[in-house]
């Protein structure tokens, strides 16, 4: 079984990623255009004020790229996964590939989080469509708050995907909850160099892989 490639999820992905392209390109011609202390200005302020920063972009999808998607739901299926976490929701498109791989793994829950609370809506909303409300979860509210309570046991996966400033402090409080075993995917996590030198330390009890440009793929030892 590959909910991803039938419907409804893969017509809904097709539609959401295209919306995400014209959503978020004119911030791409932006950022392609400004000097390189506007760039470093406006990544700094996503370490110093991450709430204001993600305000300012609550009509963007930032999503996962598809590559990305198809990744997620790759490592969870394999890894037969059924206990996930997910830092930074946005409209959902990581969500519905988490979830349609929990969904073909034969049950379980994801659980997103995200701050913006139409954002929160939207990606509901998205799973909804996708058939996969079931096995989802996503906790409205900062994630540091969200994420700290009411936690599986066990978590299988970890998706860290929302502020990269945040990605040593959500790690933190999901890392007891992981196993030997556990999976976890930083995207961008190349904006916090901190982090990476945690993680690709194995004195730290991790297993770390770059994939590709943009994604961190580590394991907990």
């Amino acid at each position: 079984m590959n909910s991803l490639l039938s419907a409804p999820i893969a017509p809904l992905l097709t539609r959401l990623f295209a919306e995400a392209e014209a959503a978020d390109a004119p911030l791409r011609a932006q950022l392609a255009q400004s000097s390189p202390a506007a760039r470093a200005e406006l990544m700094n302020r996503a370490k110093t004020d991450y709430r204001g920063f993600y305000g300012m972009a609550k009509e963007l999808f930032l999503p996962v790229s598809p590559e990305t998607g198809r990744l997620l739901y790759l490592l969870v299926r394999a890894s037969n996964a059924r206990s996930v976490v997910e830092f930074g929701t946005s409209f959902g498109l990581s969500t519905v590939h988490l979830a349609a791989a929990v969904k073909d793994n034969g049950g379980g829950r994801v659980i997103g989080s995200e701050f913006e609370v139409a954002k929160v809506a939207r990606a509901r909303e998205n799973v909804a469509l996708a058939g996969l409300s079931e096995f989802v979860e996503i906790r409205e509210g900062d994630a540091t708050e969200s994420l700290a309570r009411d936690l599986p046991a066990s978590v299988d996966f970890l998706l860290l995907d929302g502020a990269k400033v945040l990605y040593p402090a959500i790690l933190t409080i999901v890392q007891p909850r992981l196993h030997p075993g556990s999976l976890i995917v930083a995207d961008n996590a190349d904006h916090n160099p901190e982090f990476l030198a945690r993680i690709r330390d194995p004195a730290n009890g991790y297993l770390s892989l770059p994939f590709g440009d943009d994604v961190e793929l580590f394991m907990r030892l």
